[in-house]
Parts: C-alpha cells; structure tokens; sequence
C-alpha cells in the first residue's frame, strides 16, 4: 500500500473518530453515571458475596443436614464438636443423687412419755380393787350367813371373777393370765405394785424400745436416726445404738430393776408380779417411719442439680468406626439441639452483616485512602481473592492442626496455628497495590483469622503484626530474593512474638515454646516462599507491573526494544535519553524512578509502524512530510500513539506502562504543523475552510501521574534541545524552562500531581542531565593524535566557546524570566 493510501485511510478513521467524539460528548453524562452505577454495584456485589462465602464458611453446619444415628449404629465418620456446649454427666448426677439419699437419716416416730400405756395401767388398777373390795364384800357375807346357818346356792361370785380379769387384762390389753391375777387378788392390787410398773414402764419407754433391732441397726450404722417427738414435734439425730432397747432388753431391764424393789415392797412375790406385768406390757414406742423418710429422700434427690461438663470445641464426640451408646446418643443430640439449622440460619444473616460492614469500611477508608488502589473492579478482585484465599487457608490449617495435635502431647494445636503463612497475602498486596491498602488487608484478615479460632485475640495481635512486617518488607521489591529475606524477617519476628504468647496463656517448663518458636519461623519461611511462586502468576492473570517485572522489561535484549533499536535507532536513541533524565529526576519529585524510566523506553515504541515519518529516523535529506499536507502529517504523529498502545498491550507491557504511552503527549498542539496549515491557507486566500486547533492537538488523556508528567516534559525537551546550534548551559536552562512554561500554561499538567516545588526540581535536574550530554569537546589540531593541553578548569575535552562570554548576560536574563514565569 502506497504512503498516500495508507494516509487517506489514516484521514477516515480521523473523521470516524471525530464523529464518535461528537456523539461521546453529546451522551457523556448517562454514560458516565451509567458507567459509574455499574463499576460501583460490581464492588457492592463482591463485598456481598464474600461476605456471604466467608459467614457460611464459619458456620459450616448450615450446609449440611446432621446424620441421625441410632443405639449400636457404626459412626462413618469421625464427629467433633463444632463449638463448646455443656453436656449433662447423666451418671455423675445420679452418682450424686443416691449420695444425696444416702445422707439422709431414717426417720423415727418416738413416745418417750408411754402417754397412752400409763392410764390404762391405773385404770386397770383401779378396775382391780373395786373388784377386790366387792369380793371382799361378798366373802363377808357369805361367812356372816355361814355362821347363821344359811346355805349358798348362787355361783354369782365365781362368773363375777372371770368377768373382772378379763376386764383388767383387756384393759392393759394383753393376754389374761392367772398366775399374775391371782396373786394381784390376794395382794389387793396393791398401789405400791402399781408404782413399781409405772415407774419401770416410765423408764425404758423414756430410753426407747424399738420392735425391729437389725433394721433400727442398720439404720444408725449408715449415719444415724432423727428421732421425732410426737407429742413435742422436735426432732433429734441419734448415732448412739445403746441408748435403745429392743423387747429382750428391756424386759432385761425391767426383772434387773424389779429386783431391786424386793425389799421395799415386803417380799419377792410382789416385786416378781411387778415385773411380770411391766413385762407384759413393754411393747416398741420406737417405730420406724417410713412414709416420711422416703418423702425426705425423694426430696433429697430432687434438690440435687444436674452435673455438667463441657464439650471444647474440636472434641472428637466418636471415632470412625466406634458403635453409638448411649453416651455419644446424649452427645450427639445435644450438639444437635444447641447448633438446630434454624439457630445456624439465624446465626449466619448476623455474621453476613457484620463481616459485610467490616469490609465496606475497610474499603471506603482503607483503600479509597490510597493512591496504589486504582478503584476498578480488577483491583477488589484481586484483594477478595487474596483475602479469601488466606481466610481458606487459615480454615485449612486450623482443621489440620487440631488432627494432628491429637496424636501428639508435648504440643497443641495452638502451636501448629502459628506456622500459618498468613503473611504471604500481605506481600502480595503490598507489592502490586502499595502498603496502605496492605495494612488494611492486614487488619481485615486478622480479624477473621481471629474468628476462626474462637475469637482468641493473641492471634489477632500475631496475624496483624505479622502481616505489617510482610508488607513493609515487600513495598520495595526489586527482585525476588527481597520476598525470601522478607519471609526470613516475618519468622524471626514471629519468633518472638509465639515466645510471649507462649509465656503469657501457656505452660512455662514444657516443650511447647520451642515447638511454637519453630512454627512461627516456619510461617514467616513458607510465607515468602509462597509468595515467590504466586507472585508471577498474579502478575499475568491480573496484568500487575511490579519493580520485578519492570527490571525485565527495561532489559534491552527484550524482543520489542530490539526491534525498535534497529527499525528507529533515532527513536531509540530518544527514548534512552529521556528514561535517564526521568530516573535521575523521579526520586526528587517523589515518583517511581524504575517506572518513569522504562515507560520512557516504550513510550515511543509506535514510531515502529512509521519510523520514516519521524525526523530523528531519517536518513539523508528526504523528509517524507514534505509530500504531505499538514492534516495528514498531524495525523501520522498522532497515530504513533495508538500504534504504541496497541503494541504495548499485544507484548503485555502492563497497563501503567500503557497509560504513560497513551498520556505522555497529553492533548498539547502539534505547533509545526498547525502554523503551517495556517500559512498554506494564508498563501491560498482561501478563508472558506478553518483550521481548527483540536485538529492538530493529540486526542490525549492529560498525565495523570508524577511518571507520565516527567515523561512528557522529558520528551519535550529532550526534542527542543536538539534544536539548540550553541548548546551551552545557559541555553539549555533558558530552554527548559521556556519548554516547562509551556507545558504548565497549556494545562496539560492540571491533571497529575506535579507542583510548582516538583517543576524547579525537574528543571534542576534537567538541566544537569543535559549539560552533561551536551558539553563542548576540545578541538584537535590536524595531524595530533592526542589530546591538547588541559584547559584551566581541568577537564581536556570541555572548553569554552567563542561568544559564552558575549551572551552569558542575555543568558542570564532569559533564565530569570523564565523561573519568574514558573512563579519560583
């Protein structure tokens, strides 16, 4: 395709440009918030989602429904507590409740006073000489009608007789007995008779008499009695077995203490029927109550509390394998009822809106507060899947870590959490998106490794210290090894901070502080180590350009720069100058000199399409756009960079690169060609057709950063110097600042962060790297083929030229006026 071709074909996509512009401009607005609604509601459903993800993630069990197993089922599966619950010890509680049983006494219904034997024994007595006066009675008369001659025909008296004892044997209420009632007529129931069984009855029933003497034994032996007064109410405990009696004994008691009476009462015949009958009438005023005492037992047992001991969370309730009894049934039913799915669904909206506010601060403050953070949707997705990655990982090794602690018992599980490599993510962040938002990161996953184990806040504090460590010892990599020596760094912080932890919530004289000592180490090791490996890979799947990959790419025998060396070596040339003007400046202003100096290598690399239209590349005198109209030459240089947008994003350079490529001319005026055009239609009259300045002015953005503002002022003046016949020093700074001035009153700086301090600094620098580039050389006489002498400031190839002297005040003048114009 010949050159005219391709520039008509250049001219239409003008034109269709120009049109989409238009119409842009007309809709920029809808588009805008259209736009604008749909990135930001892409973020909100991000947040959401991994809100949602990482609240089901801490409560699993809502995604499952438990397994019910029956007595003598085989567990399939090893089942732990999913928290900490108490579960009642059914055994321990009955354990405590026949304890509780056991204490207490036998109840015992006492009547010490024999309140109901004494009156009937005096009624009995008294019955006995009414009976004994009426025989007496009789028996007088009976002899009086004997000496009279009166024969007896009646037996009244002898059924009068039987009537009388049977009376007051019913009365005493025992068996009639001749031998006792028949001595007791003679004696005529004689008081003193009576008082002897009163006070013989009186003194064991005081005492006690129990019927059932194993049993009331028995009792005393297991702790004791409470002996109840009936007639008193009061209640006494008896330990002492031998104040009771039972029958035998106090039959015992009472012939031992009638013998004692004999001789008070005249003879043994009186004190033998006393105790004849006190014997007769001994019967137990002890007896066992056991309504009551099964009412107190009963009662005991039921102010007995359930007995509880508590499930840890992680505690393995059944093995794989092992039959279900009884006690995993009570264990797995509680674990059920405390953590039913509804309480699980309840719980899970609440943590979604918790974590979901975490996130939506973190973000709005974290990462809005920084500039690395760019605001598009690559950058969130990128840190919610580091972020969900590392809350994974956590989940991973706390699970791990708790099945293997079980089989050791010189460490915990604890010990193992601390060998998570929880510190790569911040590395990670910190490179490709700055250490402001890594410190948010940091903050944000401690939170949730937090969480993870049980809310224990010295793994909040071991996480966020370990993450800001990573994340300041990665914010300047330049080189892979900076992530190992930074991993090394992690572990000896860690190091010390498992050691306090240790110190402060664990034992002292065991072997556990050296085993976490040791896993922190290795956290802090794996850390790096991981974070190497995925560091590329993030790199190409979210086009990242790190200091790593710009050292590659500013590596000269790259394919791309190759090419451009040998199709436009002038471009070349061109692009090496300005990236060493900007790296010696960046530093000054505060800007990335690693960034500013390589897209200083590419930012030309469009010139590859049509390297003979750009005059650095043309050989000899031929000047291509003197064929060509000035609207088609503007278009040719503009076009060189989109073709260098387009390469750039086809060799992957990365999208900061591409953005400095695509600002680094901004939307300044193609100056030549423009008054050219104007002067062609000047000398044509034509005053029909305009020429319209946007027509010759690069479609831009303005720079939007301190790098691509270095870059364009760079070029510029790296093309105006040049132009320079006599390139002294003060030339040069005359022509700096006059380039510089230009730039700021056309605006193209508006845009980045440039301030007037950061223009006296690049104008400084500039006119330090040129003065170099372009000092004078010593001119050698024909025929010597060495250097001359050394001129009077001592350097053999520089010397001063013929007018310096001449112009070194209108030099002198013009630098004033220019810092004067920059407001310096």
């Amino acid at each position: 395709m010949s050159d005219k071709s391709k520039l008509r074909l250049l001219e239409r996509v003008k034109s269709a440009k120009r049109i989409e512009k238009d119409s842009a401009v007309r809709g920029s607005l809808p588009n805008s918030l259209n736009k604008w609604y749909q990135t930001e509601r892409l973020k909100w459903f991000i947040l959401l989602v991994m809100s949602l993800v990482i609240s089901v993630l801490i409560f699993p069990n809502i995604l499952s429904k438990p397994k019910t197993y029956n007595l003598g089922d085989v567990a399939d599966h090893d089942i732990k507590a999913s928290r900490d619950f108490l579960f009642e010890n059914q055994e321990l509680t009955e354990k405590n409740m026949e304890t509780a049983v056991k204490e207490v006494l036998s109840v015992y219904d006492f009547d010490n006073s024999a309140s109901h034997l004494i009156p009937r024994i005096k009624e009995a007595f008294l019955a006995g000489r009414e009976y004994h006066t009426n025989i007496q009675s009789v028996l007088d008369q009976e002899r009086s009608d004997s000496a009279d001659g009166v024969k007896m025909t009646s037996n009244t008296p002898v059924e009068t007789d039987i009537l009388n004892k049977n009376r007051f044997f019913s009365i005493l209420e025992v068996r009639p007995n001749e031998e006792i009632f028949d001595p007791l007529m003679q004696l005529g129931f004689s008081d003193q008779i009576e008082q002897v069984i009163i006070l013989c009855i009186a003194e064991v029933f005081e005492r006690g008499v129990v019927g059932n003497w194993p049993m009331l034994k028995n009792h005393i032996e297991k702790g004791g009695i409470i002996l109840h007064d009936i007639d008193s109410k009061k209640e006494v405990p008896v330990t002492n077995l031998n104040r009771f009696y039972d029958l035998e004994g106090a039959k015992g008691f009472i012939e031992r203490k009638g013998r004692t009476f004999i001789n008070n009462m005249g003879g043994a015949e009186p004190a033998k029927i006393s105790v004849s009958i006190a014997q007769a009438l001994v019967k137990p005023n002890l007896t066992f109550n056991q309504r009551e005492t099964e009412a107190r037992k009963d009662l005991a047992r039921k102010s007995v509390k359930p007995t509880y001991y508590k499930i840890k969370k992680g505690e393995m309730l059944v093995r794989e394998g092992e039959l279900i009894d009884a006690d995993h049934l009570l264990k797995l039913s509680e674990q059920t009822r405390i953590q039913s799915r509804m309480s699980a669904l309840a719980r899970v909206p609440a943590m979604t809106i918790l974590i979901a506010l975490l996130f939506s601060v973190m973000y709005l403050v974290g990462f809005h507060g920084t500039k690395a953070f760019k605001g598009d949707g690559k950058d969130l997705l990128f840190s919610s899947m580091m972020l969900f990655g590392i809350f994974v990982f956590i989940l991973i090794h706390s699970f791990l870590a708790e099945e293997v602690a079980r089989g050791f018992d010189f460490f915990t599980a604890r010990t193992l959490l601390f060998a998570v490599p929880v510190a790569c993510g911040a590395m990670l962040i910190s490179i490709f998106q700055g250490i402001g938002v890594a410190v948010t990161f940091s903050l944000t996953i401690s939170v949730l490794g937090a969480l993870l184990t049980g809310g224990q806040v010295e793994f909040f504090i071991y996480f966020f210290i370990s993450n800001i460590v990573a994340a300041y010892g990665a914010k300047s990599c330049t080189e892979r090894g900076v992530l190992i020596k930074t991993g090394l760094m992690v572990g000896v912080v860690n190091i010390i901070l498992t050691l306090a932890i240790v110190l402060i919530y664990g034992p002292l004289h065991t072997l556990e502080p050296i085993f976490a000592a040791a896993s922190g180490f290795i956290g802090g090791v794996l850390a790096g180590v991981i974070a190497t490996g995925i560091l590329p890979l993030m790199e190409m799947a979210f086009g990242f350009t790190t200091d790593i990959k710009l050292l590659e790419l500013a590596n000269l025998d790259q394919p791309l720069f190759r090419d451009f060396m040998v199709r436009s070596p002038g471009s070349y040339h061109h692009s090496v100058i300005i990236g060493n003007m900007v790296e010696a400046t960046a530093k000054a202003v505060q800007a990335n000199p690693l960034l500013a100096r390589v897209s200083a290598y590419y930012h030309d690399i469009g010139k590859l399409k049509k390297p003979l239209y750009f005059i650095e590349n043309q050989r000899g005198s031929e000047n291509r756009h003197e064929k060509l109209a000035p609207s088609m030459s503007s278009l040719v240089l503009i076009s060189h960079v989109k073709d260098g947008v387009e390469l750039a994003k086809e060799h992957k350079l990365g999208h900061e690169i591409i953005d400095i490529i695509q600002q680094h001319h901004g939307t300044s005026l193609i100056s030549f060609f423009y008054h050219k055009a104007k002067e062609r239609m000047l000398q044509k009259g034509d005053k029909s057709v305009e020429i319209k300045e946007e027509d010759f002015r690069y479609p831009g953005p303005k720079p939007q950063t301190k790098e691509a503002g270095l870059v364009m002022l760079a070029d510029m003046v790296e093309a105006a110097s040049r132009s320079l016949k006599d390139p002294t020093p003060a030339r040069i700074q005359g022509m700096v600042q006059t380039i510089i001035n230009k730039a700021f009153s056309d605006g193209q700086l508006d845009e980045c962060e440039l301030t007037l301090k950061d223009l006296h600094e690049i104008a400084k620098s500039f006119n330090t790297t040129l003065s170099g580039i372009f000092h004078h050389r010593v001119q050698y006489p024909e025929g010597v083929a060495g250097p001359t002498k050394r001129a009077k400031n001592g350097n053999s190839d520089q010397i001063p030229s013929e007018d310096s002297r001449a112009k070194q005040s209108e030099d002198n003048a013009e630098l004033e006026n220019g810092l004067k114009r920059l407001g310096l």
